[in-house]
């Protein structure tokens, strides 16, 4: 081995590294840039949670048709989503969970991704992308598509939206 075929120790990090891949490269914007994508995800959620605070959206049209109720004539596991909401800014959980079951999970869920990305962003890293396993994909489906089925059967009237 002679002296061109040594690596540059200024080009390299760790052994076969090189600087570019290093820790503090790419690393993204920490601090308060950091907080800058979480923040706008955050705003957003925000916005539309005091948007359908305002205006209600029990009073039929306000914010027009689902489709798969206009074209089918069932309820989707999104229906009543919006009712939900509404209702959960009101005060009133039960009527919540009765106008979609699934709607306070999934903002506690959303609420606490958002809330993990802007830890992730103010150190600098990237948010974290779930990872689930087949297993509970095909669980979490089966129970969305029981869950629609039964809402659209006469014993299942409870889960109607309100």
């Amino acid at each position: 081995m002679n002296d061109s075929d040594a690596a540059d120790p200024r080009e390299l990090v760790g052994p076969g590294v090189p600087e570019a891949a290093g820790p503090d490269r790419g690393a993204g914007l920490s601090g308060w840039r950091g907080l800058l994508l979480p923040g706008a995800a955050a705003a957003a959620a925000a916005a539309a949670v005091l948007l359908l605070h305002v205006r209600d959206p029990h009073i039929e049209g306000a914010y027009g048709l689902c489709p798969v109720y206009a074209l089918f004539g069932v309820y989707c596991p999104g229906c009543g989503g919006m009712r939900a909401v509404h209702n959960l800014t009101e005060g009133h959980i039960v009527d919540s969970l009765h106008s979609n079951l699934l709607a306070l999970p999934v903002l506690t869920l959303y609420v606490l991704w958002v809330g993990d990305w802007a830890i992730r962003a103010w150190r600098g890293e990237g948010p974290r992308v779930p990872g689930i396993s087949s297993l509970t994909m095909w669980t979490l489906l089966g129970s969305i598509a029981v869950y629609t089925v039964v809402r659209n059967t006469p014993w299942g009237t409870w889960l109607t939206p309100v």
